[in-house]
């Protein structure tokens, strides 16, 4: 069943969603939300360990300097443990499409509210106007969120979010600095240009030199051996059911996909152990690239799928390019030079803005340098983005009510709690406890 409550002014939505207060007695989470405004909900199969689990859609102005004007509905995934818990806020970058057990949550037995990213999957209004797709606006999405879904849990509140999702968390605390009492941002980067140079940095220097020589040879081998490789992986396309045309030709998705191979094998922790041979066969270098970089990435579904957050990367947050000196002469779709951008923003869109020239990004590694206390920072030390990390200074570690966690050899999908040392686990989720009990006592 859906139940569905629409008022027509905002301000009374606020002013209705803060007076609630806590439950009442005998009040369920639904008695709560069927009273919430603009506020849709189904109720899912609960995750295991939980009271219950809903989906919700919650209606959000496009332009929140414009509240009466057009909206959309946000898709969030509730799942209640108890009204005393404390509540887990899980900042996506991108598309959800389903519920699930968030680590930190599970940790803290918390509550927790999972909240899709605007103009991503379903939470898109049915014309994308990418002026209001920036940081402010995906902050105020979850500042309303916040507020209205104060009204079931208003106290004791921890925002988290993994990779952009982590960058999600960190400007959403950077703009509503009291919205949550703690900040936990996995694998999060803070890119400070279009083409953050500190990537290449990292690439030509993480693991063993003779790793990155392997890496290099494979990417090497496939283009010197362009056209017997490209027609195997036209083959392989076509099996996959990839297309082009729309965005990339088939060769300058297969040469974007050759470049992106080292990014990937660090970001993705692949083996060096794996990499095959200089004397090994094409097709088995061929099954090894796909496994780590491939082709799907920068086929039309996907470059469309993800177009909402190139054009993010274009305006505000930044990105990488690809290095092609170790290339020269075997590119023959795209340019050695300059060197070739992973932004792939749909073209000719009038209302895409001008790159901020990384302001934004700027000012908030300052300030998480200077004021971002109640932070954990969870990073992979092998995952190609922990090159734009935020690294706080010896001076700013003493000074900070913080914590940085680099793990050694993890990846991407590595850097997580369960891989921290026991000490540090311990060490983080009893600061994270003692944050949110000295917010009680005050």
């Amino acid at each position: 069943m859906i139940r569905n409550v629409l008022v027509a002014r905002w301000a009374c939505a606020l002013i209705c969603a803060v007076a609630v207060g806590r439950p009442v007695w005998g009040q369920s989470v639904e008695d709560v939300l069927f009273d919430l405004p603009g506020v849709r909900f189904e109720q899912l199969t609960a995750l295991e360990g939980s009271d219950g689990s809903w989906a919700l859609r919650i209606q959000q102005p496009v332009d929140h300097n414009a509240p009466d004007s057009a909206h959309f509905y946000q898709r969030v995934y509730l799942t209640h443990r108890s009204f005393e818990a404390p509540t887990v806020l899980v900042t996506e970058g991108y598309e959800r499409g389903r519920n699930y057990a968030y680590e930190l949550a599970e940790l803290l037995d918390a509550n927790q509210i999972i909240v899709e990213h605007r103009y991503f999957g379903q939470s898109a209004p049915d014309s994308l106007n990418y002026r209001f797709l920036n940081i402010r606006q995906a902050a105020a999405d979850l500042h309303r969120i916040r507020e209205v879904l104060g009204a079931l849990y208003p106290d004791d509140w921890v925002s988290s979010g993994i990779s952009k999702g982590g960058q999600t968390t960190i400007y959403y605390r950077y703009l509503y600095p009291h919205d949550v009492d703690v900040s936990v941002p996995y694998v999060a980067p803070i890119n400070l240009s279009l083409e953050d140079t500190r990537i290449y940095e990292f690439l030509d220097t993480v693991g063993t030199d003779a790793c990155r020589a392997g890496i290099a040879h494979v990417q090497r081998r496939i283009l010197e051996e362009y056209d017997a490789a490209a027609l195997r992986l036209k083959w392989h396309a076509k099996g996959e059911g990839l297309n082009f045309g729309d965005y990339l030709t088939f060769e300058e998705a297969f040469e974007y996909s050759v470049l992106e191979y080292p990014f990937s094998f660090w970001q993705w922790g692949a083996d060096c152990g794996d990499i095959p041979s200089a004397d090994a066969p094409l097709d088995e270098v061929l099954d090894h690239f796909l496994e780590v970089s491939g082709l799907a990435f920068f086929a039309d579904e996907s470059m469309s799928a993800y177009a909402s957050h190139y054009v993010q990367c274009a305006v505000e947050y930044g990105y990488y390019s690809y290095q092609t000196e170790h290339l020269t002469g075997l590119l023959r779709a795209l340019p050695e030079q300059p060197h070739p951008s992973a932004i792939f923003a749909p073209r000719d869109r009038a209302d895409i803005p001008a790159y901020d020239g990384g302001k934004l990004a700027k000012d908030v590694l300052d300030w998480l340098g200077e004021s971002g206390d109640r932070f954990i920072h969870i990073h992979g030390a092998w995952d190609t983005w922990n090159a734009t990390a935020f690294r706080p200074a010896p001076r700013q570690l003493k000074k900070l009510e913080a914590r940085t966690y680099f793990l050694p050899q993890q990846d991407h999908g590595g850097a997580r709690f369960k891989n921290l040392t026991t000490v540090q686990r311990e060490e983080a989720l009893g600061l994270i406890r003692h944050w949110l009990e000295s917010d009680e006592s005050q």
